[in-house]
């Protein structure tokens, strides 16, 4: 079976609320099953790299100081990752890594701060920086043909609009706006999310989704994942979902 291959930008920089945690579910998953993963670095003054080479692209969630420091790096690299995204990479996207493949990012100041423009959503954040999306959220997505409850943290000022495929319904919190009714965006070969957490250590199926999607990238015969023992993950999600989503 092949290696999966991840770069992970940013690392250094875009870490909230345990972000960085996720690569350390996704080798986790993988080298239960026997799949080989390598997860590469890129960050700012790093040698550009072959984005088209990866299997799946990871950037994390940072505040809007992080944001506006990567952004001229990350406009240096958009011609690689749309090609890979093109081409099929996937592309794992938390907070400020969803925000900056739309079009821009307003902070509560007013200022723009540009994104590659990959997507046609885009985000405003209010004047007022007291005023956040913060807290416990559920999200009901359909992964791999199942809805799941998705759970998750989210803390962002930003208001993310014009999202033509979100992630999932919410069910509890807020989602792209305050109180709005979807989460995050979804196309087949993307996950963009608020959730932190890390996302991926209370969702597995999330993880494994996009394992199954790279391992069987390009290939005529699919490969069925093996069982893993969630039993813990579960029992501890459906915790969560007793206390969220009790009338």
């Amino acid at each position: 079976m092949k290696t999966l291959k991840i770069l992970h930008m940013y690392a250094d920089m875009l870490d909230l609320y345990g972000d960085g945690g996720n690569m350390e579910i996704m080798k986790y998953r993988c080298e239960k099953r026997g799949i080989g993963c390598q997860v590469d670095r890129y960050s700012v003054g790093s040698e550009m790299p072959d984005f088209s080479a990866y299997d799946l692209i990871y950037i994390g969630g940072g505040a809007d100081l992080e944001q506006q420091h990567i952004s001229a790096d990350l406009m240096k690299c958009r011609e690689g990752i749309v090609r890979a995204y093109e081409q099929g990479t996937f592309l794992f996207l938390i907070c400020g890594g969803y925000q900056l493949m739309g079009k821009y990012y307003r902070d509560a100041d007013g200022n723009d701060i540009p994104g590659l423009g990959l997507f046609d959503y885009y985000t405003v954040a209010p004047s007022s920086r007291k005023l956040r999306c913060i807290g416990n959220i559920v999200v009901r997505a359909e992964i791999g043909g199942k809805k799941v409850d998705v759970v998750g943290f989210e803390n962002h000022g930003g208001q993310t609009k014009d999202v033509k495929t979100p992630f999932g319904k919410v069910l509890c919190g807020n989602g792209n706006c305050a109180k709005s009714s979807h989460e995050g965006y979804f196309e087949k070969n993307v996950i963009a999310t608020y959730l932190h957490g890390p996302c991926l250590a209370k969702n597995p199926e999330v993880a494994d989704y996009m394992i199954s999607y790279c391992v069987n990238r390009g290939s005529d015969e699919p490969v069925k994942l093996a069982e893993l023992d969630d039993s813990l993950e579960k029992q501890c999600r459906q915790v969560m979902l007793g206390r969220l989503l009790k009338k």
